[in-house]
């Protein structure tokens, strides 16, 4: 049986940063930023990570990662200190959403579907990412985090696109939210989890860790990191 609970891991130093790419400045004016109000708590629930351990090597590579992306971002994000990862690299059948707190040193991992676009044959695992409005699929890059609002699947966060590869994410109404076809007892039907248009769909049992962690202002980013 696989096993989906959250693992959790201790993180080593910050890398040296890489470049940023879009300044606050050309956000503001677009009005991608929001106020510093709305964002969440900037380390981890103690309660959630009291138990740390140490990085495997696949961790390891998702810190990596998870840094290098904050630091190209940093001259936009309002808090940097937890950043989410998703590595399509995995099969939907293993926790592939990666929360790191840089701060505290932590991290927990969750399902997320991906598009089925990018999967149209439902095998479980993406084939490909596109940018392409209407295309139904998973956007590689860098996204902010923007507003929370109550959608089709209940409470749920706009996300927008700060790389070419996912520069038409708000076209797209590609957000981040809660979905039945997420959730764990999916594995135990069909080894595997629904599909949804694009958008980062999570278990609705867990989809408050989201909205807890990623308050506006915050990263996410999707990417093909892949297993140890």
């Amino acid at each position: 049986m696989i096993d989906t609970n959250s693992r959790i891991a201790t993180v080593p130093a910050i890398l040296a940063p890489v470049p940023p790419v879009v300044s606050r400045r050309s956000l503001m004016r677009g009005g991608l930023a929001l106020g510093l109000g709305m964002a969440m708590p900037s380390v981890l629930s103690e309660k959630v990570y009291a138990q740390a351990s140490t990085l495997t090597e696949y961790e390891r590579r998702i810190v990596t990662v998870a840094k290098e992306q904050a630091e190209r971002m940093s001259s936009i994000l309002l808090d940097a200190s937890i950043v989410a990862v998703a590595d399509f690299a995995r099969p939907s059948a293993l926790p592939r959403l990666h929360f790191v707190d840089v701060t505290a040193g932590a991290m927990r991992s969750h399902l997320v579907a991906h598009g089925r676009g990018s999967d149209p044959e439902h095998i479980g695992r993406l084939q490909h990412f596109s940018n392409i409005v209407g295309s139904l699929a998973t956007s590689r890059g860098a996204y902010l985090t923007s507003e929370q609002y109550d959608g089709k699947y209940g409470p749920s966060m706009r996300l927008r696109g700060l790389d070419e590869t996912n520069s038409n994410a708000a076209d797209r109404a590609i957000v981040m939210h809660p979905a039945w076809y997420a959730a764990p007892d999916m594995l135990t039907k069909y080894g595997k989890l629904g599909r949804s248009e694009g958008c980062f769909a999570m278990a609705p049992d867990e989809f408050h860790i989201a909205l807890q962690h990623l308050g506006s202002g915050r990263l996410l980013y999707a990417g093909l990191i892949g297993e140890a």
